[in-house]
């Protein structure tokens, strides 16, 4: 007869809860659970090397054992020397890497500002997911107007200016990006340089390119000549596009990296060690009805499709499928420096529930088309000096953690294999791709296991895509043949963490302090403590009988529990 220690949590009344039973089988390894999520990125790079900026990269750094990379766009952008506040604007930032003598054309590289930017990412253990681009003034075929002022509510298509244009030199523009990779190894070392990423430009299916596709392919192969000529053994990519394959997009360019006429050298293909595109939600605001009252809904099918578009693409392309993939943005909407009704899940629990969710659908549709998914970008980063909780996509605001970054932390604490795992609330994963998550709950798990069988880490979300009152969830989830061999009943720690809206969450504490736009200082320690990642309660123990064990807890709308069993 089976005996097992059984912790209950009770947070709610169980009369309104929804009962979900959750089976885990320790002795089944599906395969290398993928450490996803550890990519960031940011359109502003000049807030790297502000105060919060580094005080956020500390926190990206520690993340977890694995390493996470940065991706800034205007790393080669032209800073307006009348304008003050140029580097430091919503979705603009520069570095002056290249400007022109005025007496003679002769080129002028600078490197100074992007290595402050690179440099503030490595002292915080944090390497450059190196973007290339965007294209400096004086190598722009149309450069005026060139800088822009773009505000949360104005129409993203303002930013479309001289930045944007193909070069009117491909070699030149070659010879920029060969100058800046050799100034990165003299600097940095080769050693250090071969571990970063070089992806050449950003969405270049849409205005971040003013040129056409066979311009972007001409600049694709002089960018990654530049590279290579100053390191050859260095990692390239891209296409960076929008929209998952981006209609054929993805699929010409990869037609060109395989057997088209190389621009730059003449000879046949291109160089491309890692595929990226881009993947976003689209949420909306619901008007008031008769029964229901006006509030946010998320869309996490638009986000899927787009992966399984690119996924399709790139399966299909049997000389490079498989290569690494990056979703070099994957997010839950398209504008993080924009504010709207759409975009008010940002500072809350639902903006982790739905990263929970999302990316373990696209690591189970990696699986399915068995394809190398790599990294997944969260696109959210910080701003120095603004309100706070102001509604931006960012994962901290003044110093203080948001929910967000506590979902990145529980991935850095899964462990390296994934275990078969079955939630009976979980929703299949063509059901979230037609129609994302609209009538219950999406109550679903994600379960791993150490290399040596002695740690079981697993998280378990009740996510779904209405900001609205729903049921919690009942869980009761047990777990079979862990733990086995040496001595029956086998006694194991359990430390439980919670991202909810007592735990975990900075947003909900400011909240209940009155929303103060000035703490005072005791104020912000209790905030930055808050939005630290907690326990719910202080570490247990659980006996493991034959291997199995259950425990049952109550998990709140758009709550997340960490699991992590050690011997």
């Amino acid at each position: 007869m089976l005996s097992v220690l059984v912790v209950f949590y009770v947070l709610a009344p169980l009369c309104y809860a929804r009962q979900v039973n959750i089976t885990i089988d320790a002795s089944n390894v599906v395969g290398d659970l993928p450490p996803v999520a550890r990519f960031f990125g940011a359109d502003e790079p000049n807030y790297a090397t502000y105060p919060d900026g580094r005080v956020l990269l500390d926190h990206l750094g520690s993340l977890g054992p694995h390493q996470t990379y940065f991706r800034a766009h205007n790393l080669l952008t032209t800073c307006d020397p009348s304008d003050q506040t140029s580097p430091h604007r919503l979705k603009w930032g520069c570095t002056n890497a290249y400007t022109e003598d005025p007496s003679d054309g002769q080129p002028i590289y600078n490197f100074t500002i992007v290595d402050e930017i690179f440099d503030a990412y490595m002292e915080n253990g944090v390497k450059p997911y190196v973007e290339i681009g965007f294209m400096p003034q004086a190598l722009s075929t149309s450069p005026n107007p060139y800088s822009f002022n773009f505000t949360p509510t104005a129409n993203p298509d303002i930013i479309f200016t001289g930045w944007s244009n193909p070069p009117v030199s491909f070699p030149k523009w070659e010879e920029l990006i060969f100058q800046w990779a050799q100034h990165s190894v003299d600097k940095y070392g080769e050693e250090e340089v071969n571990t970063w990423y070089w992806e050449v430009w950003n969405e270049p299916n849409i205005p971040y390119w003013n040129g056409t596709e066979e311009q972007y392919f001409t600049l694709y192969d002089y960018s990654v000549n530049g590279v290579l000529r100053a390191l050859p053994s260095a990692t390239v990519g891209g296409p960076a596009v929008a929209g998952g394959a981006s209609g054929d997009f993805l699929g010409l360019f990869l037609t060109h990296t395989i057997n088209g006429t190389n621009n730059a050298t003449g000879s046949g293909g291109a160089p491309l060690d890692f595929i990226s595109f881009h993947a976003k939600g689209s949420p909306t605001f619901i008007d008031a009805t008769d029964s229901v009252p006006a509030h946010l809904q998320m869309n996490m099918a638009s986000a899927l499709q787009n992966v399984d578009d690119a996924f399709s693409v790139i399966q299909s392309f049997h000389t490079v499928n498989h290569l690494p993939i990056v979703i070099s943005e994957d997010d839950p909407d398209s504008l993080a420096a924009g504010v709207t009704p759409n975009v008010e899940y940002r500072n809350g629990l639902i903006y982790p529930s739905y990263t929970a969710a999302a990316f373990t659908r696209e690591i189970d549709l990696a699986e399915q088309y068995g394809v190398n998914f790599t990294g997944a970008t969260t696109w959210a980063f910080e701003y120095d000096d603004h309100p706070y909780f102001d509604g931006f996509r960012v994962l901290a605001t003044n110093q203080i953690d948001k929910p967000i970054l506590n979902i990145f932390r529980i991935f850095g604490m899964m462990e390296s294999k994934r275990l078969e795992a079955q939630s009976t609330g979980q929703y299949p994963l063509a059901a979230v791709m037609t129609s994302s998550v609209r009538n219950e709950s999406d109550v679903g798990v994600l379960a791993s296991i150490s290399e040596g069988g002695d740690k079981i880490a697993v998280v378990v979300w009740n996510y779904h895509d209405d900001a609205l009152p729903k049921p919690d969830a009942q869980i009761s989830l047990n777990i079979s043949n862990a733990f086995v061999g040496g001595a029956s009943g086998r006694v194991t720690s359990l430390t439980h963490y919670r991202i909810d809206q007592s735990h975990s969450n900075a947003y909900s504490a400011w909240k209940l302090m009155g929303s103060p736009q000035h703490p005072t200082p005791n104020q912000q320690i209790d905030l930055k403590m808050a939005g630290m990642l907690q326990m719910l309660q202080p570490p247990t123990e659980v006996q493991f009988e034959n291997g199995m064990a259950g425990i049952q807890f109550n998990l709140p709308i758009h709550a997340i529990s960490l699991l992590v069993f050690e011997q």
